[in-house]
């Protein structure tokens, strides 16, 4: 769960920043911001769930590019859906699927990255024996 908070801060802060600097409109730009990165938080938890259970995706897990780019798929979609839902302009819908899945795929592709490494210390973490 750590994981998918941590991409959610990410991903709530260039929400907010790209869907203000689209709609120029505050509130508007803060409720999509709010809803889009919500909505994308809970699929990226069983995008993850998906990625550990399936065991066609689970022995591609490592391959950060693949899994970045199954995310991204989600993300663009649920972006357009909801800026279109909100603005009822499928430009400004067709620019936030481009412009905010792209900047947060970047992110995800690092913050993966991080996780994984993280991940690959643990697993050489060793405890000190003890000493009586």
């Amino acid at each position: 769960m750590a994981k998918t908070i941590t991409f959610a801060v990410i991903h709530f802060s260039i929400a907010t920043l790209v869907a203000f600097a689209l709609t120029g409109d505050f509130l508007l730009g803060s409720l999509i911001a709010v809803i889009e990165p919500s909505i994308n938080t809970v699929a990226f938890y069983f995008h993850e769930k998906a990625w550990q259970q399936l065991p066609f995706l689970k022995k591609r897990e490592s391959m950060t590019k693949v899994k970045t780019v199954s995310f991204a798929v989600i993300h663009f979609n649920v972006a357009f859906a909801v800026t279109y839902a909100l603005t009822g302009d499928a430009f400004i819908g067709g620019l936030m699927a481009s412009i905010e899945p792209a900047i947060n795929s970047f992110a995800y592709f690092f913050h993966e990255k991080a996780w994984n490494k993280k991940a690959n210390n643990a697993d050489y973490d060793i405890e000190p024996a003890m000493c009586a």
